[in-house]
């Protein structure tokens, strides 16, 4: 199973033993990692990334998702406080996008204090004893929490709330007087705008996470071919996995622009046929 991970320490000799630790289970095939970063949480509450002389993980593809969360939990201090009641104050699509809960970025984002060190990384893993142990052994605090593929869930609400606020507008710009006419008009242009944008967003998100799967994906074929007996299936299934689980929402994403289209070309039907039926009209 695809999980984020934030391993927190006291110091950075703990850290960087701990960045070590999760490439040698890697290695051993114990989990997959499929991008890790090292980071410090500063005293004024954001995150510095920290660089490591050690060679990464064979096949390591440095997916979005950890850079992502290394952004949330580096931003503005209290720019998430109240995350997990709903109360987020910005970054609403980074936060989709890194696969996590807002409960988990705020219990993260209270135990990273400043001063501390974190490991965060994207990994596979079936059980979670090799790394609770080995990381518990370093003094780490291990967090984690399966990835979330709720994007296009939010994504597609988004565009459904702007479709139904832009009808009730219009129509109300039926009923409206003259002089209103035109605000109401500006106003749905606007919402019009920002539909026409998140459904730009759709597009670019497909071909984004297209590349992410596949980068994933070829990555574990590497490991799997300098592998042998358990560990090379357990590799093969996690391919399986991945490509299972990109491809829910890979269809999801292709369902949306397939719909837009479709209502686009309604639309287009719609404006012909008033236009015929103007035309027919007696002069």
């Amino acid at each position: 199973m695809e999980k984020m991970v934030v391993v927190i320490f006291d110091d950075i000799s703990q850290a960087k033993d701990g960045m070590l630790a999760i490439r040698e289970l890697d290695r051993e095939g114990a989990i997959s990692v499929h991008d890790a970063s090292l980071v410090k949480k500063k005293s004024d509450g954001t995150a510095e990334l920290l660089k490591t002389e050690e060679a990464p993980p064979a096949g390591m593809v440095g997916g979005t998702a950890v850079g992502i969360l290394v952004g949330l939990l580096g931003g503005p201090v209290g720019v998430f406080v109240g995350a997990s009641s709903g109360v987020l104050l910005g970054g609403f699509y980074d936060l989709y996008r890194s696969g996590v809960s807002a409960e988990f970025l705020d219990d993260v984002s209270s135990n990273l204090t400043p001063g501390k060190y974190a490991v965060v990384a994207d990994i596979s893993e079936e059980y979670v004893t090799p790394l609770d142990n080995k990381m518990t052994s370093l003094g780490g605090q291990i967090m984690r929490t399966a990835k979330r593929y709720v994007e296009v869930d939010q994504i597609k609400g988004d565009i459904a709330a702007l479709d139904s606020e832009i009808n009730q507008l219009s129509d109300e710009m039926h009923k409206a007087r003259m002089e209103d006419k035109a605000k109401l008009q500006a106003k749905i242009d606007k919402l019009k705008e920002k539909r026409e944008k998140k459904i730009g967003y759709v597009k670019q998100r497909t071909e984004q996470i297209e590349k992410e799967r596949d980068a994933k994906v070829q990555g574990l074929k590497e490991k799997a071919t300098k592998a042998h007996g358990e560990r090379k299936a357990v590799i093969e299934a996690r391919v399986t996995q991945i490509r299972k689980q990109y491809q829910e929402t890979l269809t999801k994403l292709r369902k949306l622009q397939a719909e837009r289209l479709e209502k686009s070309a309604d639309k287009l039907k719609e404006k012909a046929k008033q236009l015929r039926g103007q035309g027919d009209q007696p002069s």
